[in-house]
């Protein structure tokens, strides 16, 4: 959940209301928020001591789908609607008086969509800055960028003085070089390709230059006198910056995302229209597509959802009636009207700054909270049910048990692990095909979901390699494997992993290990040739992860399925004859001696021994 800043003696003032640290954390509490902290004290100490000190903030967590609470205009305006103490704000186009005609044009050159494809735009007209409202508006864009623009990669805000202009502007995509502006703050015109060398070392701005370096051609905006606007996403011009004199501002938003690009823009112009002389009016502009088509920006227009008062009360176990429920309904900043065809439904009216409702459930919560969660009432469910462990939950708590009593120890390493360490540390190769990969990794340790439980376990002993020796760790928990077969084009499967760390490889232990599990999985060794119908055994094997000639391959060999008299039949006069099943059995895991190489690279002295295999084959079949 984002945490915001907001001033509190300006937020109280707008609630009309000076409340204590505890009121208002029951106010936060009641609406969904949480006061996460008041500096109040803190300026009060700084001060005492003579130290500069700011105003006092109050620090709120707020849900990280409302975008429309992450600054001080928002909260306040969603906080005096829910006290009751306003009506929903109704927002609205204000078209110049010339009409469509005359309103601002963007023509969107066909060479953005190898870029940034998508664009809208909106004017603020006749605006009053405040110190204070300035820095809530640079604020908003900052948390926009951050949140739902995923650090400006899917959208990108600029925001311009437009009486520095001279409409319309062009959003076009030329090559670096043949791109010249001063950038913010600067008064020397630089090319494209020298802001990306300037930029480099510059702590805020280049984390954002891979979002569009390797591209051969960067968006810009150019307005009628070819005067730059910006180079989204990295820096606006000098030319247009906006100060606390400026008094209509041009937002311009670009974006990889067209329905995040509309949210951004309506959020932007929505949430600082209270400051223009005619609050909550925004001038549209007109976008001219490269297909010739045209588009009016923003599109602030309500959407509607019905909701049914008796699902409302089915969820809340209330008994409310559809005239209140729309009392409740509007404290939420929305606009619900009774139908008239239908007594139990309301139409909701759902503002441009509410794209968090997408269901009627979602009406219903906001219900709940304008209601309030502690006055629902306390019942006792209509149905009554017992809660079990899953079968193979029930399994692992078998060998989970019994290997602590042996004395091993259980880790609990991420699932998550780099491409490295799954692969080339265990002397595996990458097929491609096996493992999940992140998309958009944070760190190199977590690239690939594991499919192995030994490198967690491996790097167990690494961090804890100063511990007296033998070192007896063991996993039981799930790997990921690609599985195109699948909707979610993956899969789970359970097994059990154990590494033995000491002066001598060890390999009798981890074999012993894994013949105790087996003993109490009840599956009986039995020979590679012989007739059982059930059972395991081990031979050796060639995984690259151990040492050769000291690795095993794990065979299981499941019992026959059931069958008909006949089959019956045959499979006893195949135990009388002795005749093998070895085509039932299948492979299940490994166990051996870890190849010098793997400890090398994990950085292990002692030699180690280790066992892995699947748990869901011995699950019981009906």
């Amino acid at each position: 959940m984002p945490t915001i800043s907001v001033d509190k003696a300006e937020l109280f003032e707008r609630l009309g209301h000076q409340y204590t640290t505890e009121e208002f954390d029951r106010l936060c509490f009641d609406y969904g928020l949480e006061l996460d902290e008041d500096t109040t004290e803190e300026v009060e100490a700084a001060i005492k001591k003579g130290l500069p000190a700011e105003r006092p903030q109050l620090k709120i967590e707020v849900p990280a789908n409302r975008y429309d609470l992450v600054c001080l205009e928002g909260i306040s305006r969603a906080l005096r609607a829910f006290l009751g103490k306003q009506d929903p704000p109704q927002y609205r186009l204000a078209y110049p008086p010339g009409g469509e005609r005359d309103l601002i044009t963007v023509t969107v050159s066909p060479e953005t969509q190898r870029i940034r494809p998508f664009f809208a735009c909106a004017v603020l007209r006749n605006i009053k800055f405040t110190p204070m409202s300035y820095a809530s508006f640079i604020d908003l864009q900052d948390k926009l960028h951050q949140n739902i623009g995923r650090r400006r990669s899917l959208v990108a805000i600029g925001t311009h003085d437009l009486d520095t202009l001279t409409p319309p502007f062009r959003y076009e995509a030329r090559t670096p070089t043949n791109i010249s502006f001063a950038p913010l703050g600067r008064e020397t015109v630089h090319t494209a390709a020298e802001l990306m060398q300037i930029y480099e070392l510059d702590k805020h701005l280049s984390r954002y230059l891979p979002i569009i370096r390797d591209s051969d051609v960067y968006p810009i905006i150019y307005d009628a006198e070819d005067h730059v606007l910006s180079m989204p996403p990295i820096i606006n011009s000098e030319h247009s910056k906006i100060t606390l004199e400026t008094k209509n501002v041009f937002i311009d938003t670009t974006a990889t995302d067209d329905t995040k690009l509309q949210i951004v823009i309506n959020m932007v112009a929505s949430m600082f229209s209270e400051y223009c002389a005619e609050p909550f009016t925004i001038e549209p502009c007109k976008i001219v597509f490269p297909d010739g088509s045209t588009h009016i920006s923003p599109d602030i227009t309500p959407r509607t959802l019905t909701a049914r008062a008796s699902y409302i009360n089915s969820c809340t176990s209330l008994s409310l009636t559809p005239f209140t429920i729309q009392s409740l309904l509007t404290r939420m900043t929305l606009s619900p009207t009774l139908s008239p065809n239908d007594p139990d439904a309301l139409v909701v009216s759902l503002p441009c700054t509410r794209p968090d409702i997408f269901h009627e459930v979602d009406i219903m919560e906001d219900a709940a909270v304008a209601y309030g969660f502690n006055n629902l009432p306390d019942i006792f469910p209509q149905t009554s049910t017992v809660a079990q462990p899953l079968p193979i939950s029930r399994l692992t708590d078998v060998i989970r048990r019994e290997w602590a009593m042996a004395g091993w120890v259980e880790a609990l390493p991420f699932i998550l692990c780099s491409h490295e360490e799954n692969f080339a540390f265990m002397n595996r190769p990458d097929p491609g095909s096996l493992a999940v990969k992140i998309a958009n990794p944070k760190t190199l340790e977590f690239q690939v979901v594991r499919t192995s439980l030994l490198p967690g376990l491996l790097k167990t002993i690494r961090e804890n390699r100063s511990h007296a020796l033998p070192i007896r760790v063991f996993e039981l928990s799930d790997v990921v494997f690609k599985d195109t077969s699948r909707e979610r084009q993956a899969r789970n499967e359970r097994r059990a992993g154990a590494v033995w760390c000491a002066r001598s490889a060890g390999f009798e232990v981890v074999h012993g290990l894994l013949d105790r599990a087996m003993k109490m999985l009840e599956v009986p060794r039995v020979g590679k040739g012989d007739g059982r119908d059930m059972g395991y055994y081990i031979q050796e094997g060639d995984d690259p992860a151990y040492f050769p000639g000291r690795a095993a391959t794990i065979f299981y060999r499941p019992p026959p399925q059931k069958t008909s008299k006949t089959g019956e039949l045959a499979d006893e006069l195949k135990g009388t004859l002795r005749i093998s099943n070895q085509h039932r059995d299948i492979v299940v895991g490994t166990l051996g001696v870890l190849h010098p190489t793997v400890l090398e690279k994990f950085e292990i002295t002692y030699p180690c021994s280790a066992l892995e295999f699947n748990m869901e084959v011995f699950l019981k079949r009906s």
